[in-house]
């Protein structure tokens, strides 16, 4: 793998954190698309990105979406954009797993344009 430069040589498709995994589905010059577990009562930290903009849409549970100063339920079928640079989390108020799509957009779409700002697992 290493020698023809696959990206499974570094990186397993699917990434585990605290609060779930995620897997890579698709991968373009300026988009990624993702699907992403959420255990039931776990949450992401608080973060935004200066690089990418994200696009959420619900397929199984329920979320709660801060962006900025709002706070948003979705269900199943419900979207929500979260424009570049804005403060995000994601959290499963449920007791069900939270599924989710994220499509990603931008000039750089590594993992380390993460800002944390608060985070349960103390990775801010």
């Amino acid at each position: 793998l290493k020698a023809r430069k696959r990206p499974e040589a570094a990186a397993h498709r699917r990434m585990y954190r605290p609060w779930g995994h995620y897997e890579g589905l698709i991968q373009g010059d300026r988009f990624q698309v993702k699907k992403i577990l959420v255990r039931p009562g776990e949450k992401l930290s608080l973060q935004k990105h200066y690089h990418r903009a994200e696009h959420w849409v619900v397929v199984n549970g329920t979320a709660i979406v801060e962006r900025d100063a709002e706070r948003i339920l979705l269900r199943e079928n419900e979207s929500v954009y979260l424009p570049l640079g804005c403060v995000h989390r994601l959290e499963n108020p449920g007791m069900i797993p939270l599924t989710l799509i994220e499509v990603q957009s931008g000039a750089y779409l590594g993992e380390d344009d993460i800002v944390r700002f608060e985070d349960t697992y103390g990775r801010a």
